[in-house]
């Protein structure tokens, strides 16, 4: 973790709809920034009350400080550069230095006070998705607060009421600055033993985001509305997304947020799982219910829980294809079926490099090596034990080891599969196939044709009146 000691004056700086006291206004914690896109390990707490921390998903958690009781946060809105995948970065807008910012993480009933310093080109806020605060603490600009100029501080102090996990993400020219990556999640832990919230060995969150970046660019086209071409994970797209490793046994919780412009259905390969919460809270037991696939809405949260009691190396991964995919783009012809070698020899004299592509569907892309422009992503580049995974953007893998200590969330690499159970090329014998015969013998008769034609016939109406 890099942190630099800056510290932030508050002259002439603004306070959001409550006053605070000079004595806690004082001096301001510290901002601990940070530029490693590697998820990092939980955060154990060392003041206030305990809890069972949550590790951020190629993320990590804002540190805090105690002052006389109040759980002092400092976040900084700024530029910052992320590492989408392994050589390709993007120029996004987030806080402390990563897209998305640190999560954030309190006890319910702990008093929260945030100190948000802006060094956007812009006026910002911030609003605590989900969450029930005071009126004036809300952060919609224009509407519960003035907005936060550039170079100001402004400060949000609320008590953190419910358990449960939540987001922020600014509510001032919210189309842009959610398209550059502003946003972070907040997870609030139950006080005590809670009667809907289980304790889980292991607790992961990310959150769901997308991009629209032009291959060769740097900086996302904010004015898109639908046709992303990056489906990301806390701005991370695979094969740049760690990979989730667990225990043989442990109860698994995952917590995912949506703040991209479309639903996720999101799946999970080997185990089945039950939806435990939402962004409005534990599901009561008796509402609850298994899936191996969870739908995700804009703006939603969903959490879910599982025994991961299936060794081996499971993919976890949006079901929608195309968010499965980097650097898609949306003009492509489809050339499935057809045959145009003749023409490509044609154009070879032509244009010596010319290649066909996709007569046969495009997973021939993942074996070729084409040049391509620079701090771009390639489509498929995934690599897993056997060859290509021919996955991009939303796609991870669940690594359950017997052998995998507690707490440690190191990746054990590839999964050492017992003799005799993988699936591999069948070498005996085959026998033809049964097929169907004119006279009808066989697995599948044909159907019997009328013995004799009926003939139909039709009137046409001559007008209105015949209707």
């Amino acid at each position: 973790m890099n942190s630099r000691r800056q510290f932030f004056s508050l002259a002439g700086g603004a306070i959001a709809a409550a006053s605070v006291s000079r004595v806690a206004m004082a001096a301001l914690p510290e901002p601990v920034i940070q530029t490693s896109a590697n998820t990092m390990a939980p955060l154990v707490p060392n003041t206030g009350r305990p809890y069972n921390p949550v590790v951020t998903l190629n993320g990590w958690t804002c540190p805090w400080r105690m002052n006389n009781g109040v759980k002092e946060f400092h976040l900084v809105a700024e530029p910052v550069v992320r590492e989408m995948a392994p050589g390709f970065k993007a120029h996004l807008w987030g806080y402390n230095g990563q897209s998305p910012g640190p999560t954030i993480e309190v006890v319910e009933g702990d008093r929260v006070r945030i100190f948000v310093t802006n060094r956007l080109p812009e006026h910002t806020s911030l609003h605590w998705h989900g969450q029930r605060v005071p009126n004036g603490m809300d952060g919609v600009a224009g509407l519960t607060q003035k907005a936060i100029p550039p170079g100001k501080t402004f400060v949000y102090e609320f008590t953190a009421r419910r358990p449960g996990t939540f987001m922020y993400h600014p509510h001032a020219d919210e189309m842009v600055q959610m398209a550059m990556g502003m946003m972070g999640f907040w997870v609030t832990h139950p006080k005590a033993r809670h009667p809907l919230i289980d304790e889980v060995q292991r607790d992961f969150c990310f959150l769901l985001n997308a991009y629209d970046i032009e291959p060769g660019a740097y900086t996302p086209k904010v004015m898109t509305m639908l046709d992303f071409n990056l489906w990301s994970w806390n701005s991370r797209v695979f094969p740049g997304i760690d990979s989730l490793n667990v225990r043989r046994g442990d109860k698994v919780r995952i917590r995912v947020g949506n703040l991209t412009m479309t639903n996720h259905p999101i799946h999970l390969h080997g185990h089945e799982f039950m939806v435990t919460g939402t962004d409005g809270g534990p599901i009561p037991k008796s509402s609850r219910w298994p899936e191996v696939t969870t739908d995700i809405a804009v703006g939603q949260m969903r959490q879910f829980e599982f025994i991961a009691d299936e060794e081996g190396d499971w993919s976890f991964h949006c079901h929608k294809a195309h968010h499965t995919m980097n650097a898609m783009g949306h003009d492509v012809p489809t050339m499935i079926g057809v045959d145009h070698s003749g023409m490509a020899g044609k154009i070879n004299h032509l244009i010596p490099d010319y290649m066909v592509m996709g007569e046969r569907g495009m997973a021939d892309m993942t074996e070729m090596e084409m040049p391509i422009p620079d701090n771009t992503a390639p489509m498929m580049t995934g690599q897993g034990p056997f060859g290509s995974v021919e996955m991009g953007g939303m796609f991870s893998v669940l690594k359950v080891r017997r052998n995998q200590k507690p707490g440690d969330y190191k990746d054990p690499g590839w999964y050492q599969h017992p003799q005799g159970t993988v699936a591999s090329e069948y070498q005996g014998a085959l026998n033809e196939p049964v097929r169907s015969s004119s006279s009808g013998s066989g697995t599948m008769p044909r159907a019997q044709q009328p013995a004799q034609q009926v003939e139909v016939q039709v009137r046409k109406p001559g007008g209105h009146g015949d209707h």
